[in-house]
């Protein structure tokens, strides 16, 4: 594997090594399962290192532990320090680093934990091995292998260009502090999330009153209903009383004159977890678009079959489904499009699970989807909980959008900083001075 074509331009002072030219000790348990119990020692598992903005495991998410006998007698290959490097080399997952901090902990079987020499700055590694330069090489191992894994020989053979030492630290340190404003942004975006779910169980169940108070059952009245306790003011209705349904259909394929780029046609995975639908993998053209049942903007997408049954969305511009979805064109005179989108994703989740869960495959038809019950407070009302929580959503999309902008400030800095084409030297000289 020859990668003389990528360094050709590297710093005079830079090397291009393997990674066996610059590992001093392997930690390999594969093979190997050891018996776990529910306390004791963290079992380090590919899950805890996938998230690609987290330089460490993050032990929030170790599912397994071992005893502190078993820590010391079957890990006979030694447990990881810190600083080393730990890779998943096995599963969907495989090629997942993170850098191993103080904690205490053993690796499972699907990992291994590399330990470098003394002139190759773990941080600085971590990059490397999340960088391009190790996509493309594993790409290539992975092409070639019957399921997902990397073979140690492999891995071990994978070249690298490597900096002095202290420029090494420069390089890490810069893309470790936009790695902090990213994992920043993520509790922020986490915060608002917490914050909305509890807003959508108070408000999405018992309302605001005209005086923008969250209902409670000492100052409020509640009657009993067939979704529990509601306000008083608050009825109860199907879906098909709220709106059309409609279910929506496929153009047949074969004829290339129905689809193009005219119109939006949606079909499950365009349905991600952003409230809009603003774009579409297929799009149909007019003739398309005139064997098709219409969706106006502003209705309810919902998904009614599959794996990814109650993803919900809301149209923005006249568009078509496919069979896979259910659409809800609100009847403006009773329900507020935004918030019927809340109660619905709310309400409804539960039922369509029931409901798919009879079938031998999952799906929920037309006729079972438009009997769901769902809550109808006043337009009023409606328009101030939605109001509530479309603001903490825009919010939240922001914080998404910085996040989203810093990933590739750092994926424009990891191409220049770990080539070479930008210089840290100067830095270095500076500091040394």
């Amino acid at each position: 594997m020859s990668y003389e074509r990528d360094f050709k331009d590297l710093p005079e002072e830079w090397e291009v090594k393997k990674i066996k030219e610059f590992v001093l000790e392997i930690i390999d348990n594969r093979g190997k399962t050891p018996p776990t119990s529910e306390e004791g020692i963290a079992l380090i598992e590919t899950v805890c290192i996938t998230d690609k903005n987290k330089k460490h495991p993050d032990f929030s998410k170790v599912r397994n532990y071992v005893s502190e006998n078993t820590y010391n007698k079957w890990f006979r290959s030694g447990h990881p320090k810190e600083n080393d490097i730990l890779i998943a080399m096995v599963g969907e997952n495989t090629g997942s680093v993170a850098v191993m901090n103080n904690s205490k902990g053993c690796i499972a079987q699907n990992l291994i934990a590399l330990r470098l020499d003394e002139n190759t700055y773990p941080e600085f590694s971590y990059y490397l091995l999340t960088s391009e330069y190790f996509q493309r090489q594993m790409f290539i191992v992975l092409m070639t292998a019957a399921q997902p894994s990397l073979k140690l020989p492999h891995l071990l053979n994978f070249i690298f260009p490597l900096p002095p030492l202290p420029e090494q630290q420069k390089i890490a340190e810069i893309l470790e502090t936009i790695d902090n404003a990213i994992e920043k942004t993520d509790k922020i975006i986490e915060k608002y999330k917490r914050i909305k779910q509890g807003l959508m169980q108070d408000l999405l169940t018992k309302g605001i009153d005209k005086n923008g108070n969250i209902r409670n059952e000492k100052t409020h009245k509640f009657k009993d209903s067939p979704l529990g306790r509601i306000p008083e003011e608050w009825e109860v209705v199907r879906l098909g009383e709220v709106g059309e349904i409609i279910t929506g259909s496929t153009p047949p394929t074969e004829n290339s004159e129905y689809y193009g780029d005219e119109y939006l046609f949606i079909s499950p995975e365009d349905i991600q977890d952003k409230k809009y639908i603003e774009n579409t993998t297929k799009k149909l053209t007019k003739l398309g678009m005139n064997i098709q049942r219409k969706i106006s903007p502003m209705s309810i997408c919902v998904v009614c079959i599959g794996s990814t049954i109650g993803k919900i969305a809301i149209t923005k511009y006249e568009c078509s489904t496919n069979q896979q979805i259910n659409t809800i064109i609100p009847n403006l005179k009773l329900y507020d499009p935004e918030a019927l989108y809340y109660f619905i994703n709310f309400h409804i989740q539960s039922p369509l699970k029931i409901e798919a869960g009879l079938q031998a495959v999952p799906i929920v038809k037309k006729s079972a989807f438009s009997k769901i019950l769902l809550p109808l407070p006043s337009l009023p009302e409606q328009q101030r909980i939605a109001a509530i929580l479309s603001q903490i959503d825009e919010t939240i999309e922001k914080e998404e959008q910085y996040k989203e902008k810093l990933e590739r400030i750092k994926q424009g800095l990891m191409e220049d900083l770990l080539t070479g084409k930008v210089r840290v030297n100067h830095l270095v000289e500076e500091e040394e001075k």
